[in-house]
């Protein structure tokens, strides 16, 4: 009778020897030297992202060190024919105990296998005990480990695999010897695919073997997975798969489409950029998947807008690279980064809103008008022009429209000289301040952050503290420059406040020097140096030779 069970590929071609193993040639090296030189570790532990070959590196460590013959000398497509080799490959080996860590957590679990660990081997070399997804242990049961991993028997030895490996204790971790899988890059991933492709006899396009190489993120299993998956649907059709059938199992929209949004984003042509986007929606676009291509496309033209050039990744055509050096040099940096921010945002978004396209949508339309925001330096620009300039003359400013003239001008006139603004105060009447006995006075800029703080005006006092720098200070009128993170409605609220506080109307004036550093460097750089003062003092240092493991970390002032 005719066997007809389907072996899926990522077991059936899962590697037989080291040599077979895929982009980790020097953790297999490592590994085999200390199999030859019989310098064997009490514990191995294997990290990684899933797919790329942790619990296959165990079993081969398990098979190369009970093989009865020479297993680390086998090369590619070879495999060990030994029976002890043969058990450990079917899982069958009495010595060989594997485990998923997550369903075994607790200490008494742990307890078990430690006792049972006792026994010596009944044919193999080694007992061999591989815990996978080691991570899931309990606290419990990592302390329970402590004592054996560290003094074994001889016969034992232990083969963790985790993919976490940051919740794992550092206690364990000294104990083991660590080895980091890394992710296999994509032409290694592609070299593979053509192979397997090869043998199953499967008529795919090496552009479609691209896509699921690009797709798999380095994981061996998952291109291997999406390659079954592919192989399956030709199967049926009996059709050769190409990149289009490929981007459609995905969800991935064709990258020359995404370069074309990009072009009609950047022409501010939001009709066609919807009309575009729904298109691609239509054939199957998954929301996720497209805001991370249009990321990397951004990443692209970076790379080439400003270092002039890109390492071709075999991913991108020649058309979609000269689609890339265009829109490079249609737009600046600043722009490409707020680009990169919106769309981050708009990932988080995603999992927020209950229909996914419409702030896909909307994400679109808020990227055509960014390109219309004037940019820092625009702003700084014309604040500094002669506060007597017409209106006509802030419309020439260059590459703003008339519509955002009139924005600019707005924010103007609110941060321009308080003495041209006159704010409204419902408790104080400006006549009778001057002789108001509970006046406070305000001296230096250490003063007003001080009395932001006394007053509980919390927002005024962290702009103070960390986004101003302090250009000049005199009673009356404070020249100060800062950071883009100051509040668009800063100048007006410390303006009133001061008003308030002091019953007199100070001008505010911003700059393009550049200024003292913040308040908070300022204090911050003080108090260093106090503490280094204080460690060069004979009284601290004779108070080290006394208790040598104590460190000053503070300094402060009696009161």
């Amino acid at each position: 009778m005719k066997n007809n069970n389907h072996q899926v590929l990522a077991l059936k071609y899962r590697p037989k020897n080291f040599n077979e193993l895929i982009g980790q040639d020097v953790m297999a090296q490592t590994i085999i030297n200390s199999i030859k030189l019989k310098k064997l570790p009490n514990a191995y532990l294997l990290t990684g992202i899933r797919g790329i070959g942790k619990t296959t590196t165990a079993r081969l460590i398990a098979k190369a060190i009970n093989c009865e013959e020479n297993f680390i000398e086998k090369k590619s497509g070879e495999q060990c024919k030994c029976s002890s080799c043969e058990e450990i490959g079917n899982s069958k080996h009495l010595d060989i105990l594997e485990m998923d860590a997550a369903s075994k957590t607790g200490i008494d679990s742990i307890r078990e296998l430690i006792d049972s660990s006792q026994y010596a081997p009944t044919s193999a070399k080694y007992k061999v005990i591989i815990l996978d997804e080691v991570q899931q242990l309990s606290k419990a049961a990592f302390s329970g480990l402590l004592k054996t991993l560290e003094e074994p028997p001889p016969h034992l030895k232990f083969i963790f695999c985790t993919t976490e490996v940051k919740k794992i204790p550092v206690t364990i971790i000294s104990r083991c010897q660590r080895f980091d899988l890394h992710r296999v890059n994509i032409k290694n991933l592609l070299e593979n695919l053509k192979k397997i492709s090869n043998v199953e006899n499967g008529k795919i396009s090496e552009a479609a073997l691209k896509l699921i190489a690009k797709a798999s993120e380095g994981s061996v299993r998952d291109s291997l997975s999406l390659l079954d998956r592919a192989l399956i649907y030709q199967d049926i059709k009996n059709n050769e798969i190409d990149e289009k059938y490929i981007r459609e199992m995905l969800g991935i929209a064709d990258r020359s489409k995404v370069l074309e949004l990009l072009m009609f984003l950047l022409h501010g042509d939001q009709k066609k950029s919807i009309e575009l986007l729904r298109e691609m929606i239509n054939l199957g676009l998954e929301p996720v998947n497209f805001l991370n291509d249009l990321l990397e496309l951004l990443y692209f033209v970076f790379q080439k807008k400003n270092l002039g050039d890109f390492v071709d990744d075999t991913i991108l055509s020649e058309s979609e690279i000269e689609m890339i050096n265009k829109i490079s040099a249609d737009i600046n940096s600043p722009t490409l980064l707020l680009y990169w921010q919106f769309i981050l945002k708009g990932l988080e978004e995603l999992s927020i809103v209950t229909s996914p396209i419409l702030s896909l949508e909307m994400l679109i339309v808020k990227l055509i008008h960014l390109k219309e925001i004037p940019s820092y330096e625009d702003v700084i620009a014309l604040l500094n022009k002669n506060s007597t300039k017409t209106d006509r003359d802030i419309e020439e400013i260059q590459g703003l429209k008339p519509s955002l003239s009139e924005k600019i001008k707005s924010s103007k006139d609110q941060i321009k000289n308080i003495a041209q603004t006159k704010p409204v105060l419902t408790n104080l009447e400006p006549k009778n301040l001057s002789e108001d006995i509970n006046m406070e006075k305000i001296s230096s800029f250490e003063d007003l952050v001080k009395m932001s703080s006394k007053k509980r005006e919390v927002e005024l006092k962290y702009d103070l503290e960390r986004n101003v720098n302090l250009v000049k200070f005199s009673e009356g009128k404070i020249d100060i420059s800062f950071n883009e993170n100051l509040g668009k409605n800063f100048v007006r609220n410390l303006s009133e406040k001061l008003l308030e506080w002091t019953g007199k109307r100070w001008v505010i004036t911003l700059t393009k020097e550049q200024g003292q550093k913040t308040f908070n460097e300022t204090k911050q750089l003080n108090k260093e140096k106090n503490l280094e003062e204080e460690k060069n003092k004979e009284i601290y240092k004779e108070f080290k030779e006394v208790f040598d493991d104590v460190e000053l970390i503070e300094v402060t002032e009696e009161k």
